[in-house]
């Protein structure tokens, strides 16, 4: 197994540089990869802060390619749905993740626009 560096993962993503791009993509179709949320969530930063890229465009790209049978994430499927509601909602990616782990735990915070979308999540 090999965890991806946030690096590795956007220059897959983005293409932006054919040398590293082949790099990232061989290693990547060739193993089994470990993407740790944290590294998840600095490239999605990175893409909307740095590249610029539209919420809805990273939710499309990164569930396809966390979807790969070879990468391994926890809570794959939480993950999912916060990227589902990150491209939806005036929330940063980790509120995301806080706001659909708000269906299993409870969720403290002070934060009004995360409060709010606890509420109307676990309201579905």
């Amino acid at each position: 197994m090999i965890i991806l560096d946030a690096n590795y993962i956007l220059r897959f993503l983005l293409k932006d540089n054919d040398e590293m791009y082949e790099i990232a993509k061989e290693c990547i179709k060739n193993n089994d990869c470990i993407i740790e949320n944290e590294v998840l969530a600095e490239v999605v930063f990175v893409l909307l802060k740095v590249y610029k890229v539209k919420k809805i465009d990273i939710k499309k790209s990164l569930i396809s390619f966390i979807s790969f049978e070879n990468i391994v994430i926890s809570n794959k499927d939480d993950i999912i749905n916060s990227l589902e509601v990150f491209s939806g909602k005036n929330l940063d990616f980790v509120d995301s993740i806080l706001c659909v782990k708000s269906k299993k735990y409870e969720i403290k915070t002070f934060d009004k626009k995360l409060n709010k979308c606890i509420k109307n999540y676990k309201s579905k």
